[in-house]
């Protein structure tokens, strides 16, 4: 049922007051937005074309919607398709009809619904930063027939890839009767390859018992205009997204350029990583299945060093800039004798240093076992400027193995300097753990996430990325998992608790404690704070895009 010629409908805050003035921010000269201009979307398009590049890597960033209530209410809220092309038509949403659907009370989601970034706050404090919350609409703006999605995957592995492609491609299916799904196979690349695949809920049917990804994968080959000079010709309307932050900054690169050609196109991401390091979300899929498999290689490192005089067992697990995957993974354990992560400096030699810690365990129980994450101790690594400069095809830095430099040293400190016979066995399952299928619990939450972003994209939202704050699903900008790192704090409860689980010293001076405090400070400010408006803000009143 079209929608051509109703009225338009004013946004309600979440208290029901009606909100009137949206506030944006923009890298765009001084230019009216096309949701609130009479002028046609190409036109609008061409305006805006010269303002804009779409390489990937620019300058080029992603619309941001801040809308202000009562009491210090902010929701940062994601495009819409209507913002650019302001005369589109909706139509019922085919789950009202669908009999599984039937006896749930209230299966649409209100469109004021936002989920708060911080669940704890006092109450002369102000209610913060909001996202706006994922699920179904009781109006979308694709009909069935008409749409043509497509799914790629980027970057590397992750348990649940696999789940991530059925669910949007069952979701698709059987929630909206979609039958036009495009496989992109090889990452970004695979567009201007013109590799695809065709995808129904019976060729996926059994993937997600299945590692890796049936797509394939790739680092870097981000060509924007090739990629939407694909998606154009394809006649693709939707597409879905799934990789890290590096993918998540193409994604909307992506969506910048479909926005500048004024094409009806939703771009939704779903962001992976098993280092559990992008910002603003509870945390990533596959991140308990690695944190589970992890602990088979501690287990192992365990009974080695447990089998043995002396013995020492050392796990290097993933964690290039966050020690996530380590922390828990030693918790859990209760195995471990040291952790060693990128967040928390330490050192080797002298008093409270690692090595004289080793000697202490050794004497007390015989054999100790350490996990150190792939990031950690690369300050200490002999030559290490050098290998930091290369990086791979993501821009990632190249680090060194710090699981077979700190193997080398142990050997060499108890050889020269204790005289002491050590038994030491390296493990480094990493390949192991990013292979293996999603466990239970990552593929409910890989479920959820791939039917978030469907609702999303088939609701005319875009340029977002689906993920789950406190607890609740939402839609996130993707310049707000993308500007900063999700990291450990090293001055909060949780890595307290993994020093008192595994009676380690901090290895840290209160220089160290004192620079950790303001890099936490710094960061909890970028991330309450919304973005700020500039000099090319538009203030606009009528209808928006909700």
């Amino acid at each position: 049922m079209s929608s051509e010629g109703r009225e338009p409908q004013e946004p309600q805050s979440p208290t029901g007051r009606r909100i009137r003035d949206f506030e944006f921010r923009n890298s765009l000269p001084r230019v009216r937005s096309a949701s609130f201009s009479s002028a046609a979307p190409e036109a609008v398009a061409k305006s805006t074309a010269a303002s804009l590049t779409s390489r990937f890597g620019s300058d080029a960033q992603t619309t941001v919607k801040i809308v202000k209530g009562e009491f210090g209410y902010v929701l940062e809220d994601v495009p819409h398709l209507t913002d650019y092309l302001p005369d589109l038509p909706t139509y019922p949403n085919p789950l009202q009809d669908n009999p599984a659907y039937s006896v749930v009370k209230q299966y649409f989601v209100d469109d004021d619904d936002t989920v708060p970034k911080k669940v704890v706050v006092q109450k002369d404090k102000p209610r913060g930063l909001h996202f706006r919350r994922g699920g179904p609409r009781q109006k979308v703006y694709f009909q069935t027939d008409d749409v043509h999605a497509c799914i790629v995957t980027c970057g590397g592995l992750c348990p649940g890839l696999n789940t991530v492609i059925r669910e949007i491609v069952c979701g698709l299916s059987h929630m909206y009767g979609v039958n036009k799904i495009s496989g992109i196979e090889g990452g970004y690349r695979g567009f201007y390859a013109r590799n695809t695949i065709h995808l129904t809920p019976k060729s996926v049917n059994d993937i997600h018992k299945r590692g890796g990804t049936i797509l394939g994968t790739s680092r870097g080959g981000h060509d924007t205009c090739k990629i939407v000079d694909n998606i154009q010709d394809r006649g693709i309307n939707q597409v879905y997204i799934i990789g890290g932050d590096g993918t998540q900054k193409g994604a909307a690169a992506i969506f910048e350029e479909i926005r500048r050609r004024g094409l009806k196109v939703a771009v939704a991401g779903i962001p992976k990583t098993i280092d559990n390091d992008i910002a603003v979300i509870d945390k990533s899929f596959g991140f308990d299945t690695a944190v589970e498999e992890a602990q088979r290689a501690i287990n192992a490192a365990h009974v080695e060093a447990g089998s043995v005089h002396n013995g020492i067992g050392i796990v290097k697990l993933m964690g290039r800039y966050s020690g996530f995957i380590a922390m828990y993974a030693t918790l859990a354990s209760r195995d471990v004798d040291c952790c060693l992560i990128p967040e928390s400096p330490f050192y080797l030699e002298g008093p409270g240093g690692l090595y004289e810690y080793m000697e202490k365990r050794l004497k007390e129980n015989g054999h100790m076992v350490i996990v150190a994450a792939e990031g950690a101790g690369q300050d200490l690594i002999e030559e290490s400027m050098k290998a930091m400069n290369h990086q791979d095809a993501s821009g990632n830095k190249l680090l060194l193995d710090v699981g077979l430099w700190l193997s080398q040293g142990i050997k060499n400190y108890f050889a020269s300097s204790t005289k002491t016979e050590i038994n030491l066995k390296y493990i480094d399952p990493t390949y192991m753990i990013r292979a293996i299928p999603s466990n239970a619990s990552d593929n409910v939450y890989c479920t959820l996430l791939a039917h978030s972003a469907v609702h999303g994209a088939m609701a005319g939202y875009t340029g977002f990325t689906a993920g789950l704050v406190n607890g609740r699903h939402t839609y996130i900008p993707f310049e707000r998992v993308t500007e900063t790192r999700n990291k450990v704090v090293i001055t909060d409860r949780m890595w307290a608790r993994l020093l008192s689980s595994t009676n380690q010293p901090s290895f840290l001076s209160s220089k160290d404690v004192e620079e950790a405090n303001t890099a936490e400070v710094q960061v909890k400010q970028t991330e309450e704070q919304p973005k700020q408006t500039t000099e090319d803000e538009v203030k606009v009143t009528g209808n928006g895009s909700i």
